[in-house]
């Protein structure tokens, strides 16, 4: 089996060159492998039973060394990098003093390393430089419900790296029709920050064109502005999406901002990517506790826009792992893994195509916005999750719905989804096509994707090795595609 050698240039190469397409094949391989791993059986590779624990070792120096394994239905991937220190603010502050971090300038933070992926038969295919990768995969994880979005018109990041960048990227690649402004955070106007702003600015203008975002204004806002706070409130209230993709130890922003009467009117994605130990915090606890609490039926004097009652996670990890879910007493009957709910835009539907964005009412029914009904604003969605107690045994979790299990492992009566490349077991009739599916959504599941649409949706993610095996793979075909890299025949 030839071995494919993929330098950091190569890897950027490669995915510098991706255009929508592209990234909507990714996607689709990305979103099939998350489905599996969360409700697939232990006869299905990527299933949750089926993944090594990662191992994590602190260095003397302060760095953290992760070793992520990973397995699927023909590959297996190990994943080994090293991350620099966190953020460490001068002086600790609460999240209730709207006063962001003061923060140390230390070293890069992007993890260094690299990824090799074997057969099924453990022969090596692919050996990977991790550190763009690392921050496109986590990206392209997230972009699974930023696709969703009905409106991405501001968008709000909060830190200048490559997950940054991705982020970005990977929103104006699906969403550049609509864009109209994206703003910057950062503790300073580094050479970092003017490298980023010029990534977006100085990108090619007929790729802009093409591309639907040639009239998006890009901004940085630093500590140094002098009326800074007033400036972050008003930019996080009138965002769409906001990406944290700092390894903070304190909060980045108040919760008030968006906990409040005012702040909750409006429909948001939060995306938080950057804090992966239990001392490392950005989202603020309170908006958290708010976005779980369980709202019961009847009139609310105060317009609100739809609550989910769960914290989307791309593993139930994150729970235990995440200073954000921990400093918030957030319970794994309180999420729900991003797997679980990727599929639900294809219930009705025959393609794998993404949503197309757009600022008008879609046609699809299962985005159409709640409607009050005499005069009451439509229940919060943690009616739909019910209130079932925490489970200590995850693979036990019970079912919190009828139609739509949360937190399934290895049962049984699990029916694997249908494959769309040689990452996961084929499943095709015997004319070799592939089945189409016939369900019908239920109300309750019409619901979800209508919070996920319009709603305010939070979303942790810490990676996983699954990931890197899944994204890797794909990004070893495109290059031996395309002519890059390094192929050592017969390896």
């Amino acid at each position: 089996m030839p071995l494919t050698i993929l330098s950091d240039s190569d890897v950027k190469e490669v995915l510098h060159s991706l255009d929508r397409q592209d990234v909507e094949v990714l996607l689709s391989s990305l979103r099939e492998a998350l489905h599996e791993y969360s409700t697939g059986t232990s006869t299905d590779g990527a299933c949750s039973g089926n993944q090594p624990e990662r191992t994590v070792i602190e260095s003397g120096k302060g760095n953290t060394t992760l070793f992520m394994p990973s397995t699927s239905s023909s590959g297996i991937g190990m994943k080994v990098v090293t991350l620099a220190t966190a953020y460490r603010p001068h002086s600790p502050i609460t999240s209730l003093n709207g006063t962001p971090p003061k923060i140390q300038n230390n070293t890069n933070t992007t993890p260094q390393g690299a990824l090799t992926l074997m057969g099924s038969d453990g022969k090596p295919f692919g050996f990977l430089n991790a550190e763009e990768l690392t921050a496109f995969r986590t990206a392209l994880a997230s972009s699974l419900l930023v696709a969703r979005r009905r409106k991405v018109k501001n968008i709000v990041v909060f830190g200048v790296g490559k997950q940054a960048y991705w982020h970005i990227r990977l929103a104006l690649l699906l969403h550049g029709s609509t864009i109209k402004q994206v703003q910057f955070i950062n503790r300073s106007f580094s050479d970092r920050a003017k490298e980023c702003m010029r990534a977006f600015i100085g990108h090619d203008g007929e790729t802009k064109e093409k591309e639907g975002w040639a009239g998006c204004k890009f901004a940085m806002m630093t500590r140094d502005y002098g009326e800074y706070e007033r400036m972050v409130k008003e930019q996080i209230r009138q965002a769409d999406v906001i990406f944290t993709t700092t390894p903070s130890t304190a909060v980045l922003f108040d919760a008030t901002i968006l906990t409040n009467t005012e702040g909750r009117k409006k429909g948001r994605l939060i995306v938080a990517v950057g804090s992966y130990t239990k001392e490392m915090i950005e989202v603020p606890p309170e908006l958290l506790v708010q976005a779980t609490k369980k709202h019961g039926g009847g009139h609310h004097f105060h317009k609100h826009a739809e609550e989910g009652g769960v914290i989307i996670v791309d593993t139930l990890s994150c729970v235990s792992q995440t200073g954000e879910l921990t400093q918030a007493g957030i319970k794994e009957v309180q999420t729900v893994e991003l797997g679980e709910l990727v599929m639900l835009e294809r219930m009705d539907s025959d393609d794998d195509s993404l949503l197309t964005p757009t600022d008008s009412p879609p046609t699809e029914p299962t985005l159409e916005p709640l409607t009050p009904i005499d005069g009451k604003q439509p229940k919060s969605l943690s009616s739909i999750f019910g209130t079932s107690s925490p489970s200590t045994s995850t693979s036990q979790t019970p079912s919190r719905r009828s139609s739509f299990k949360l937190h399934k492992r290895s049962s049984s009566t699990s029916t694997p989804p249908p494959t769309l490349n040689h990452h996961r077991t084929n499943s095709t009739s015997s004319s070799g096509t592939r089945k189409k599916k016939s369900k019908k959504q239920t109300e309750r599941e019409h619901e979800m994707c209508r919070w996920l649409a319009t709603g305010n949706v939070v979303y942790k993610s810490v990676g996983m090795g699954l990931m890197d095996l899944v994204v890797g793979s794909d990004l070893v075909a495109l290059a031996r595609g395309r002519g890059v890299g390094v192929v050592v025949e017969g390896f």
